[in-house]
C-alpha cells in the first residue's frame, strides 16, 4: 500500500478531531448525508439503547427508512439535540441546513411538554412527522420493545403512546381523538 492510499484511508477518521482542540472538522464531508452521519457518530459515540445495543444502529435504521436526502439527514440526527451535548448552533456551524435543524429541533421533546403536545407540534412539519413515524416504527418493533419485569405497566403504556402517535401522524386519528386517547397514557 502506498503512502497516499494509507493516508486517504485514515483521513476521514483523523479529520473528526484536530489534536490540539478535539474540535470536529466537518468540512471534509461535503454531502449532507455524510456530514449528518459524521455528526451523529461524533455525538452519539458510545451510547447504548435499553437492550445494550449500539444506539447508532437505531439512528441508521431511522435514516434508511426515508427516501429523501433531507429526511435521511433528519433521521440520523433526530436525537442529537435531546440525547447529547449538541446544540442547534453546533449543527448550524457544522453546515447543516436550517430546514434540517428546524425538523431536528421539533423532534426534540422539551422535558416539561406533554408527549401528546410534542407530537401535535411536530406534526405540523412534514419532514419531522415523517421521521417521527420512522422513529416510532423502529421503537415499537417487536425486536426492540424492552420488557422489564419491574416496569411492565410503564412499558405497555409507552408502546400505547407510540402506536397512537404513529396513527395520528399517519392521518388515521384526528387531533381531538388523539388528545382524548392520550389523556390516560401521560
Amino acid at each position: 500500500m502506498s503512502t497516499h492510499e494509507s493516508k486517504s484511508l485514515e483521513s476521514p477518521a483523523d479529520s473528526l478531531h484536530t489534536p490540539e482542540h478535539n474540535t470536529p472538522s466537518w468540512g471534509i464531508y461535503s454531502e449532507g448525508i455524510e456530514r449528518a452521519i459524521a455528526i451523529a457518530v461524533h455525538f452519539h459515540r458510545g451510547q447504548r439503547d435499553k437492550a445494550g445495543e449500539c444506539y447508532l444502529l437505531h439512528l441508521l435504521r431511522v435514516m434508511l427508512s426515508s427516501d429523501t436526502h433531507e429526511a435521511q439527514q433528519v433521521g440520523v440526527l433526530h436525537d442529537v439535540l435531546e440525547d447529547t451535548a449538541a446544540t442547534p448552533t453546533v449543527l448550524s456551524e457544522a453546515g447543516v441546513s436550517d430546514e434540517i435543524i428546524e425538523a431536528v429541533m421539533l423532534l426534540t421533546k422539551p422535558q416539561e411538554m406533554h408527549y401528546s403536545s410534542y407530537i401535535a407540534r411536530l406534526a405540523k412539519n412534514p419532514l419531522a412527522a415523517e421521521v417521527k413515524r420512522n422513529d416510532l416504527r423502529d421503537n415499537y418493533s417487536i425486536g426492540r420493545v424492552a420488557y422489564r419485569s419491574e416496569a411492565t405497566a410503564e412499558d405497555a403504556m409507552r408502546i400505547q403512546r407510540y402506536v397512537l402517535a404513529y396513527h395520528f401522524l399517519s392521518g388515521n386519528i384526528d387531533e381531538p381523538s388523539f388528545f382524548d386517547r392520550m389523556s390516560g397514557l401521560e
